[in-house]
C-alpha cells in the first residue's frame, strides 16, 4: 500500500514539469491573456519546472511548494477571478483548479516535504 501511496508525490509534481513546458511552448498564447506578457509567462514556466524538479528530487520542496502555491493563487487573483465572477465557466474550473492546486500544495509542504532547511 506505501508503494501506491509513494506515487502521489510523482502524480503531483510531475503534471507541474509538463505545464511549465508548455508555458515555453504555447508563449505567445499565453502571454496574450496573462498580466506583463511573455516576461511574466517565463518567470511562470521557470517556476513550476523548478517547483517539479525540487519536489521530486527532495531538495528545497517545503520552500518550492509554498512559494508554488503562492504561485496559484497569485493566477487565481491576477488571471482567473475577473473572468469568473462574470460568469466565464471557463475561467471558473482554471480558478477552482488553481486553488485546489495550492490547497495541495499546502498540504505538501506540510505532511510530504523532507528537506526543512529553509521554512522550519
Amino acid at each position: 500500500m506505501n508503494t501506491i501511496l509513494n506515487l502521489g508525490k510523482y502524480l503531483y509534481a510531475i503534471p507541474f514539469a509538463v505545464f511549465g513546458i508548455f508555458h515555453f511552448t504555447n508563449l505567445d498564447a499565453l502571454a496574450s491573456w496573462a498580466p506583463g506578457g511573455s516576461f511574466s509567462v517565463i518567470v511562470s514556466g521557470v517556476g513550476l519546472v523548478a517547483a517539479a524538479v525540487s519536489m521530486l528530487i527532495g531538495k528545497f520542496d517545503k520552500l518550492a511548494s509554498i512559494l508554488l502555491a503562492v504561485m496559484l493563487l497569485l493566477f487565481v487573483a491576477l488571471i482567473h477571478a475577473k473572468g469568473a465572477f462574470n460568469k466565464d465557466q471557463t475561467a471558473m474550473v482554471s480558478m477552482l483548479k488553481d486553488i485546489m492546486l495550492a490547497g495541495a500544495a499546502l498540504m505538501y509542504a506540510k505532511y510530504t516535504a523532507k528537506d526543512h532547511s529553509v521554512v522550519g
